[in-house]
């Protein structure tokens, strides 16, 4: 792993995990290399807003039912957030329900988990709900097939800085509760 990745995932693992071995106490001012739109910055300290905190290795860990709902976001239009109101994405580079954000990219595009079936909240259509197994067993949620992630730069609830950012190797964008991309 290159040193700028390197350090963009220890900034971010230092935030999710109290001590990870292997990361020095340098910070770095950018994100991956080859990626364009905002750098990430500290996110929220549980990856789905319904679990708990991930091991070392950045995997995350579920400890309850994660619950998927909706808010209205100005010129975005109404979009899919979690349990505790902050924005929820796809990658594009996902075309099936298997998610292909792992390692680095799941550290700074943390995957929604679930401990079982995630929870249909406001304007959510229950039957486009799923789940899917990453690696490690660890359970994800999939909307319209679409597996869903957190972006670790959204602060606040509401905070959509992940709209229509290209990185690792594809565009991120938000969904409407039909379960399609927004990219307006």
């Amino acid at each position: 792993m290159n040193r700028t990745v390197t350090a963009a995932v220890c900034a971010v693992a230092a935030l999710l995990v109290p001590v990870v071995s292997g990361c020095g106490g340098g910070s770095s001012s950018g994100g991956p290399a080859a990626t364009s739109g905002p750098s990430p910055s500290p996110g929220p300290a549980s990856p789905s807003g319904d679990s708990a905190s991930p091991a070392a290795s950045s995997t995350p860990v579920a400890a309850t039912q994660a619950i998927v709902m909706t808010h209205p976001a100005g010129r975005l239009g109404t979009i899919l957030t979690d349990g505790k109101g902050r924005t929820l994405y796809l990658f594009a580079a996902d075309t099936s329900d298997t998610s292909t954000c792992t390692g680095a990219c799941a550290a700074i595009w943390p995957p929604l988990v679930t401990a079982g079936n995630a929870k249909a909240g406001s304007g959510v259509k229950a039957g486009l709900l799923g789940t899917t197994k990453r690696s490690g067993g660890v359970t994800q949620v999939t909307y319209n097939k679409h597996p869903l992630y957190l972006f670790s730069s959204d602060i606040n609830p509401g905070d959509t800085n992940g709209q229509g950012v290209n990185q690792f190797g594809a565009l991120w964008w938000v969904l409407n509760p039909a379960g399609d991309k927004v990219t307006r």
